[in-house]
């Protein structure tokens, strides 16, 4: 069966940003382990956290798991495997809506149940069918072939990109989990400690540091190296340890949130779970490595349609707890 028409969002995403990400196929960077472990889970305890700009205490009254980091490009090429072996995921050509003509786009795509519809103003009905979770276009940071779908080395322990949100949420689903809420994200990245008044405005404090995340102006041991065309860094990587490559080095701070959760600032943009009523976009947080620094502040969000695909965003999964 040929699957339904998805629009595939092409405006610009990257709030504080006046042009489009660059291909981060332009450059192969060199493996770097950081020693974080991208299959390890945190539980958040239930309770009152401040959440927003303004620090409204909020109660989250129940406990949840949420992964350390986000999910890698090698934890992906697994579940497309595994989804493509049990027919859950289809490879094959998809129609694209791009304003009023239609082009086909290999990628990956499967099933979504479809979403409620309120009929407001702007709102797009999502239907129940079948929809694009990743394209095979320029910059994916793995291979098919032969019907397997592989990691580049290079990029094992780099977030996943270039995912819509619905293939976000069918990883989620498919190991058991689903997407975070923008409340449960937040309340993982900036805990319950009160300073000075407020809630962290940052994961890992009140200020921030070339060396304590990847966006637009850090500055980070990729960009030393390749100059300045903006790249992801491997999950985990502000933690502490200086990295040498060949003659360079790189000293990080140990940059996790409250809860010991990694690339909740900068990196990639994180999609959210949230169906909010009277819309079809989906939420984003966290700031990207084509962001400005005020957009890693912990309140601080992005939206697209669910349809969107980008190489500055990708996705953690949250578990309920028992």
């Amino acid at each position: 069966m040929k699957p339904l028409s998805v629009f595939v969002c092409l405006t610009t995403l990257l709030l504080g940003s006046c042009a489009p990400a660059p291909s981060v196929s332009a450059i192969t960077p060199p493996y770097v382990d950081t020693g974080i472990d991208p299959n390890s889970w945190v539980t958040i305890p239930a309770g009152s956290f401040p959440y927003g700009q303004h620090d409204h205490m909020t109660d989250v009254d129940y406990d949840y798991e949420i992964m350390v980091t986000d999910v890698t490009v090698e934890q992906y090429a697994n579940f497309l495997n595994e989804a493509l072996a049990t027919g859950v995921i289809s490879v094959g050509e998809y129609d694209v809506e791009e304003g009023e003509t239609i082009r086909q786009e290999e990628g990956v795509g499967g099933f979504h149940p479809g979403d409620p519809f309120d009929g407001y103003k702007h709102e797009e009905e999502i239907q129940a069918g079948q929809y694009l979770y990743m394209p095979f276009t320029d910059g994916l940071r793995l291979s098919y072939e032969g019907g397997v779908f592989t990691a580049l080395p290079s990029y094992v322990n780099h977030p996943m990109t270039l995912m819509t949100w619905f293939g976000a949420n069918a990883y989620c689903e498919f190991q058991g989990g689903r997407l975070p809420t923008e409340i449960e994200w937040e309340k993982a990245a900036r805990g319950t400690e009160i300073i000075n008044g407020h809630g962290l405005p940052f994961p890992w404090g009140e200020e921030i540091h070339g060396n304590n995340a990847n966006y637009y102006s850090s500055f980070d041991l990729f960009e030393k190296m390749f100059g300045k065309l903006g790249n992801t860094t491997p999950v985990g990587f502000y933690n502490g340890q200086t990295y040498l490559i060949g003659d360079s080095s790189y000293t990080t701070l140990d940059s996790a949130s409250p809860y010991g959760l990694y690339d909740m600032g900068g990196n990639v943009w994180q999609w959210m779970g949230d169906d909010y009523p009277d819309q079809h976009y989906r939420y984003m947080r966290g700031g990207s490595f084509y962001s400005y620094e005020v957009d890693l502040r912990v309140w601080k969000n992005n939206s697209a349609a669910p349809t969107y695909y980008s190489p500055s965003v990708g996705f953690r999964c949250v578990q309920d707890g028992d």
